[in-house]
């Protein structure tokens, strides 16, 4: 039966869940070829690989990663697909160039290349990158953005797929990057089923925003704004103008405005239309709840304006949004 060598890169302080998440998935997807799809015609190969001449990395935690082989050891005709974990930024880049090297030369064999948060950085500089569209972790895309003109960093995917170029956001993206790579070889029902053994909530498409408008409200400085993001949250069915934001800040409505645009980035206008979306999003995966009423729920009105805002924002219709992202059990 034909294997396809899945090669993880464990780079020098790294995140544990960088390696174990997409490890723990292609294996799972094994077990169920085993157990229900004995027909297919592979399975995964699963090799932890180091990029210097050492096999044992130690991860961000201090936890010891036993690598199989080094890079040194791998037949580039052999790789099906290489994916390059995260690692700190303060790594000494001189121990792993002769892996860039390799992976400058070598990467042209593969499949499917891809990388896990400032993973990235890695294929950008091995020119994997080069004219493509990237991402990684959202705390570092304007630094590869900056380092690395020739690509297109967008902040906002968990992961965005360039021809046979994927990479991905920070950490746990990591996981929805292999459930989409088992995806395109074996199909969306064995993706899912993955996903649920992994007891994952949601096996999120990689144009899923990387984070939580809801998690930022702590951002705030000032007392003022950053409670007016908590009372929002539960307020974003209602018609409010900045006149009656500013009005609960006690500011003046072009105060506010400023101040609130220097405290978030988004004016307050975006930044409720931001808040509303996320709350239709969360209506649109966890009930069956008529899109009319979710609109109306969520202060966008009517169903055709809150199309007109997911297209905006998403590009996807709430109709298109429920049937990819809907939970498993739904």
């Amino acid at each position: 039966m034909e294997k396809k060598l899945i090669v993880l890169i464990a780079m020098p302080n790294t995140m544990l869940l960088d390696i174990a998440g997409p490890s723990d998935a292609f294996h799972r997807a094994n077990m169920i070829l085993q157990e229900k799809y004995p027909d297919k015609p592979f399975r995964y190969e699963l090799a932890i690989v180091s990029p210097d001449s050492s096999t044992t990395m130690t991860s961000a935690s201090g936890v010891q990663v036993n690598c199989s082989v080094t890079y040194e050891s791998l037949t580039y005709q052999k790789v099906d697909t290489l994916l390059v974990a995260g690692f700190s930024f303060a790594l000494d880049w001189g121990s792993i160039w002769p892996f860039i090297q390799w992976l400058k030369s070598s990467f042209s064999g593969f499949r499917r290349i891809g990388s896990i948060c400032l993973g990235a950085f890695v294929l950008a500089e091995a020119g994997i990158l080069k004219g493509k569209n990237a991402t990684t972790h959202w705390s570092y895309t304007q630094k590869l953005q900056s380092l690395y003109p020739d690509l297109k960093v967008d902040p906002d995917p968990i992961f965005i797929r360039d021809e046979n170029v994927y990479t991905s956001a920070g950490v746990s993206s990591g996981l929805d990057l292999a459930l989409s790579l088992i995806e395109e070889d074996l199909g969306k029902d064995i993706a899912l089923e993955v996903a649920r053994h992994l007891v994952m909530y949601l096996r999120r498409p990689g144009n899923q925003s990387q984070f939580s408008t809801l998690l930022s409200y702590q951002t705030a400085e000032k007392e003022p704004i950053r409670e007016l993001q908590a009372w929002l949250i539960n307020h974003v069915n209602e018609s409010l103008t900045v006149e009656d934001l500013a009005e609960r800040c006690s500011m003046s409505p072009r105060n506010f405005t400023r101040v609130f645009l220097r405290e978030t980035g988004l004016t307050p206008g975006k930044y409720l239309e931001k808040l509303r979306i996320e709350s239709a999003r969360r209506l649109l995966e966890e009930t069956q709840t008529p899109l009319e009423d979710i609109a109306s729920e969520c202060g966008m009105g009517s169903a055709d304006s809150m199309r007109r805002i997911f297209l905006r924002n998403l590009k996807v219709t709430p109709g298109e949004y429920r049937r990819t992202f809907r939970t498993i059990e739904a």
